[in-house]
């Protein structure tokens, strides 16, 4: 697709700033400037932290010293290729309403599941339509007027989102209708908190999975085809939610997966300089994934245990290491016993966890 003579001139001014990113026609940029704006929804202040001024202030004074890395965390670190395994989940778009606070959430609790669990295949499909639209009217969210991180985080938490056929995202305004029995098929997190330090954001980043945050959006952004993204022209447009999937201190960037489809960036993703336009303010992480219930069929495939305060775990197939209920000697021993012998003998097992850990064994 041909530049237009807008995109040349934008890149010309890139090229003078000496900034390190290319601009061209992407899916976005080619929308009229009512349409751009429905891409973006993140408000600011509020319950959250921070307004858009204060975020790009805070961002700002401290981008000097940014790609400071504490001594132990790893100078780079990308959830798409850890091992070779990508525990990133696929690309999605939010269309022409401005649920990006539902998208940026909604991704970063995924790709925590799938490492959680420590299985980059796994299929987990959450649903941005239940959390925006039947979660967020309680605090104000609507297409229109966009939504803020706090109680998207309180929605996971505290009332859980089923998977996306429950309720299946379309771009407008809508009535919650999820599926009859979205309360059993919704994934809850066991609690959040924000990380206002870069060094911490990269300890977690590096060692517990992606973090949701939020940014300043200008005009320019909206051409953004590749490479590290700095602000070079163009008014605000409004503010944005992303997850923050890795960093490269080498760029001095951070690694965000989008929510605007595989037309425009890097496939879906960009990079965006530290420092900048509020994106490293406060990250939002989320804790674990809340697993309460029954696994049934599932093979032990290893035990792990240190005589101290009761202190041992299973290898579940498909679900990764969870804890053995440590309550009293009884019920330890118990279900040490019942995983060991159902390991040697490899047979299935049910187990029910309540917050990933094994309070019950059934050996089939």
């Amino acid at each position: 697709m041909p530049e237009d003579n807008e995109t040349a001139q934008l890149q010309a001014l890139i090229q003078a700033a000496n900034a390190q990113w290319t601009a061209g026609t992407t899916s976005v940029s080619v929308l009229p400037a009512d349409q751009q704006l429905r891409r973006l929804g993140y408000r600011g202040g509020g319950p959250d932290p921070e307004t858009l001024e204060q975020r790009s202030q805070i961002s700002a004074s401290r981008a000097a010293g940014v790609a400071a890395t504490a001594v132990g965390i790893p100078t780079a670190y990308d959830w798409r290729n850890v091992g070779g395994s990508n525990y990133v989940t696929p690309v999605r778009d939010q269309g022409a309403c401005g649920s990006c606070v539902s998208f940026g959430t909604t991704a970063t609790v995924e790709a925590k599941m799938r490492i959680q669990r420590n299985n980059p295949g796994l299929a987990v499909d959450l649903s941005e339509a239940s959390l925006f639209f039947c979660i967020g009217p309680g605090s104000g969210a609507s297409c229109s007027n966009g939504w803020y991180m706090t109680p998207a985080m309180d929605g996971y938490k505290n009332t859980g989102v089923p998977d996306e056929p429950c309720f299946p995202y379309t771009d407008h305004q809508q009535s919650c209708a999820q599926c009859s029995d979205w309360q059993g098929r919704a994934t809850k997190i066991t609690g959040w908190h924000t990380i206002g330090s870069v060094a911490d954001m990269k300890t977690w980043l590096s060692s517990q999975g992606p973090l949701a945050t939020c940014f300043t959006v200008y005009n320019d952004f909206f051409s953004y085809k590749g490479g590290v993204y700095r602000h070079v022209t163009g008014a605000v447009a409004g503010g944005h939610c992303v997850s923050v999937i890795g960093y490269d201190d080498a760029a001095g960037c951070w690694i965000c997966k989008n929510s605007w489809g595989v037309g425009w960036g890097e496939a879906g993703f960009f990079r965006i300089a530290y420092g900048q336009c509020g994106i490293d303010s406060t990250m939002w992480a989320a804790e674990s994934i809340d697993e309460t219930g029954w696994l049934n069929g599932v093979n032990v495939i290893g035990l792990w245990a240190i005589d101290q305060d009761r202190n041992a775990w299973v290898y579940l197939s498909g679900y990764g290491w969870r804890k053995i209920a440590p309550d009293n000697d009884n019920i330890f021993f118990d279900l040490l016993r019942l995983l060991a012998a159902a390991k040697e003998g490899k047979r299935p097992v049910n187990v029910f966890q309540k917050s990933a850990v094994i309070t019950q064994v059934y050996v089939l």
